[in-house]
């Protein structure tokens, strides 16, 4: 555990002031913001609607993008970047010729991947929320306020994180693979791509696909909540979070991890 913990702290130290580290936080504060300007500028326009559909239409937003294309896209490159380090300066030797075991070493960089798509989301969701709030303070004539979404909205992007784990293990291993980005980047945009596809079009094994999770969990939460209305035709929130496409994601990652290991153990004798 001493082993794993060192080599966590050093994968921060190592990219704390690379693009990879920094846009799992800019990204959020970025669509956020955006998000929230032009509901402030609009306002006028939104003022009549209840809170639930202002917070459906807020949130739903950017929802929408993290489950086709920034959130699949954004894991190849954290898992690129996490890896870069040791192929540019070539220290995988090196890196393995210090006392600590392999096994604490390649699972600290595969969990420091982990950990920024999980600080990606998180802010994802507290900027979701505070910005929502922020906006009921700033425009009173916006409800936000008179409807409480956290929970579901925690609820949906916990299963966007499980969703997202078979293409980090995936995309995680291509970097160990590669040298250089293009290849795991190329493999990653054209995986992704056809995943939207697979669920779009609702391919029936399409939940065999990892880079179609992200996008089948929001296409789930739209078509289950569009089938039980409840009073006033006000769709009844809730979210079903451990689905066939889920346990895939899951196995998907325990596999490629342990795959991943024996790659790094070939790796670290040459």
């Amino acid at each position: 555990m001493k082993g794993f913990i060192l080599s966590f702290r050093s994968e921060f130290y190592k990219t704390r002031k690379t693009m990879g580290f920094w846009s799992a936080i800019l990204l959020p504060l970025l669509i956020c913001s955006l998000l929230f300007v032009g509901f402030f500028n609009k306002s006028d326009h939104l003022a009549n609607m209840p809170g639930m559909m202002l917070w459906l239409q807020f949130a739903g937003a950017i929802l929408a993008v993290m489950g086709s294309l920034l959130l699949p896209m954004l894991i190849v490159f954290i898992s690129y970047s996490v890896n870069s380090i040791e192929h540019k300066a070539d220290t995988w030797k090196s890196l393995f010729s210090l006392p600590i075991a392999k096994i604490s070493i390649y699972s600290a960089k595969y969990f420091y991947a982990f950990f920024l798509v999980f600080l990606c989301l998180a802010l994802f969701l507290l900027f979701t929320l505070g910005l929502g709030n922020l906006l009921s303070l700033l425009k009173p004539a916006l409800k936000f306020n008179e409807y409480h979404i956290e929970k579901l909205l925690a609820q949906i992007y916990f299963k966007l994180l499980l969703a997202s784990l078979g293409i980090l293990s995936i995309q995680f291993i291509l970097s160990l693979l590669f040298r250089d980005f293009l290849k795991p980047m190329g493999i990653g945009f054209a995986a992704t791509i056809a995943g939207v596809i697979f669920a779009n079009v609702d391919w029936k094994y399409a939940y065999l696909f990892p880079y179609s999770h992200p996008m089948l969990t929001i296409k789930a939460l739209v078509n289950h909540n569009n089938m039980n209305e409840g009073s006033g035709g006000m769709p009844q929130l809730n979210v079903d979070m451990f689905t066939k496409d889920i346990f895939v994601s899951l196995g998907v990652a325990v596999i490629v991890f342990t795959l991943g290991y024996f790659i790094v153990l070939k790796k670290s004798v040459k």
